[in-house]
């Protein structure tokens, strides 16, 4: 039997030794890759979320609550209606000229009819002029939509009874509320929403 040398003994030993560390070494860096994934991924998640959340609250910063709306005076071409409204939870205070309504129907050839303006006429509710032309949040305000008659260009949609018209409110820079009027009667005072 031959004996093994004490060299090559400690040869064997270096060279698992080394072999060791190298899979030590390459676990490092796949460690390393897939921590580096995970917390580019939390970043951009986070940012996301950031945006989406910015998003929203701007959305949300700036859109009007319709509170009711009824038939107003039906001078002829001429007719109203009457909307009551506030800001929604969490509004920013907006400029009155800032925020536009249309309300759309038909026109009985089967193409919609625009009727627009700016809410730059309303009032508080209790009928006194808006502090300095700005909607306030809490507050309550009622202004009267000019919806028939051809004004400033604008085309047709009076109060019809039976029909529904579709009305559009937007916020510039904020949001959008969208209403169904719904005329079942055409007297002053009865509810379309």
């Amino acid at each position: 039997m031959q004996k093994k040398n004490m060299n090559e003994e400690n040869n064997d030993w270096g060279s698992i030794g080394i072999g060791a560390m190298i899979v030590f070494i390459a676990l490092i860096l796949v460690a390393a890759v897939a921590s580096a994934v995970i917390i580019q991924t939390g970043e951009k998640l986070q940012q996301n979320a950031q945006q989406s959340g910015s998003d929203t609250q701007q959305e949300i910063s700036g859109k009007i609550s319709i509170i009711t709306v009824w038939v107003g005076a039906q001078t002829a071409n001429a007719e109203e209606i009457t909307m009551v409204f506030e800001l929604a939870p969490g509004s920013e205070p907006i400029a009155d000229s800032a925020v536009h309504w249309s309300v759309i129907c038909d026109d009985g050839a089967n193409t919609p009819s625009v009727v627009d303006g700016d809410m730059s006429t309303a009032t508080n509710l209790d009928t006194t002029a808006i502090a300095n032309n700005i909607f306030l949040p809490g507050e309550t305000y009622m202004i009267d939509l000019v919806v028939g008659g051809v004004a400033n260009g604008n085309a047709d949609c009076p109060p019809t009874l039976n029909e529904e018209h579709s009305m559009v409110i937007n916020a510039n820079g904020g949001g959008s509320t969208y209403e169904t009027l719904y005329y079942q009667s055409l007297t002053q005072g009865d509810q379309v929403v």
